[in-house]
């Protein structure tokens, strides 16, 4: 089966960060984390699904030159990403408040960075061109 994207995406960024560590769920394989907002505990499967409310955050939004290198991308959980792209992420970049969750997120997402485990068998990473075909 071919992954998108996100999957890949989610993949990776789980692997990548520390609080993520391979579980079961309900019987299914999965990494199993924390939101980089609020902490909440967030499953994703081996094929990139989330099991839970999870979802890819782009720490800098797109909308504002955020890529998809790993340092810029967390999980978050659908409620806090959406909250955050519906109080923050509109406002003009030099907006006070966006630059403070921008830096206090990358802060957090740099100390949570890890190489993966090697025990994980990931797709290969996405190149910065590479786009899903309305996957």
């Amino acid at each position: 089966m071919k992954l998108t994207r996100a999957q890949r995406l989610l993949l990776w960024c789980a692997a990548t960060d520390a609080t993520f560590k391979p579980s079961r769920v309900g019987g299914t394989p999965a990494l199993v984390g924390k939101c980089i907002h609020c902490g909440r505990k967030l499953a994703i499967d081996l094929e990139g699904k989330p099991i839970s409310d999870a979802s890819l955050e782009h720490i800098l939004p797109r909308n504002h030159g955020g890529t998809d290198a790993l340092a810029n991308l967390a999980i978050a959980c659908t409620s806090c990403n959406a909250q955050k792209g519906y109080r923050h992420d509109c406002q003009k970049l030099e907006d006070a408040k966006l630059q403070a969750v921008i830096e206090t997120l990358q802060a957090r997402r740099a100390k949570r960075m890890r190489a993966p485990p090697q025990s994980l068998e990931l797709p290969s990473l996405p190149d910065q061109n590479e786009r899903d075909c309305g996957h």
